[in-house]
């Protein structure tokens, strides 16, 4: 099960870092699909998420290929870019393996949480029914919110201009999707893939703590620790009991 870093342990440094192996291999494939929608535009319906067409002609690879394909040169450049800023410092925390599964898992749940909400009765539900719904801003948005979880206080900048805490940030876009959704203002954007990606990726973080088999590791684990510091704790002034429970819930 994941643990959240100590949040008195911080860096700071200009940039997330160096573009590791998985992150050049994601920023790849979405450059070759954006190039080939480009170049041969019938693709984009087959491979952009349609949810009639994953209802009624289980087209289900499209809850995957969704977040390959990309609208325009600047709907790629800020997806990509987005992926490098949070992608790498998240990665390096948890590791390539566990940092993919969150990406997809999160991509492909926003994916299905969308065309669940296209079965919505109601005409702003309807108009996402037979749209295409395209780009990796699904992901990208559940990357966001797992960064502010594990660096609530650093500041990004809103339209690269205002300085907000991580976690008001994320409550403001939280909140602008939710209203846009309901209101059916798509204006081009999957608000509702957006909205998806951010509940998907918080029910991911979270349920390692709601599963009971982990959550006996974990105390396993942390009874195991504490009778090895037992053994060489020979006297007071060391870090207390409460030091080992601090994570985020």
């Amino acid at each position: 099960m994941r643990r959240y870093p100590s949040p008195y342990v911080s860096s700071f440094s200009f940039g997330p870092g160096p573009v590791s192996t998985a992150l050049k291999a994601l920023i790849g494939a979405n450059v070759i699909l954006f190039l080939a929608t480009t170049f041969v535009p019938s693709l984009t319906p087959r491979l952009g998420l349609v949810p009639v067409a994953v209802t009624r002609e289980l087209f289900v690879w499209q809850l995957v290929t969704y977040m390959f394909v990309h609208g325009g040169i600047f709907h790629i450049a800020f997806n990509m870019l987005a992926l490098w800023m949070f992608g790498a410092e998240l990665e390096r925390t948890w590791g390539t393996r566990y940092f993919l599964k969150f990406y997809f898992v999160s991509g492909v749940g926003a994916a299905v949480l969308t065309v669940v909400f296209s079965l919505l009765p109601f005409g702003f539900a309807q108009q996402v029914h037979y749209s295409i719904v395209i780009g990796a801003s699904g992901a990208i948005y559940a990357l966001l919110l797992a960064y502010a979880l594990y660096y609530p206080d650093r500041p990004i900048y809103m339209y690269f201009v205002f300085p907000i805490p991580a976690k008001i940030f994320v409550m403001i876009i939280g909140a602008i999707e939710l209203l846009s959704s309901i209101s059916g203002v798509q204006g081009g954007v999957a608000n509702a893939t957006h909205l998806g990606g951010l509940v998907v990726g918080y029910l991911y973080l979270k349920g390692a703590r709601l599963h009971p088999l982990s959550e006996i590791k974990y105390r396993y684990l942390k009874w195991k620790i504490n009778r090895v510091r037992k053994k060489f704790d020979v006297y007071s002034g060391g870090r207390g009991a409460d030091d080992w429970d601090r994570r985020v819930h």
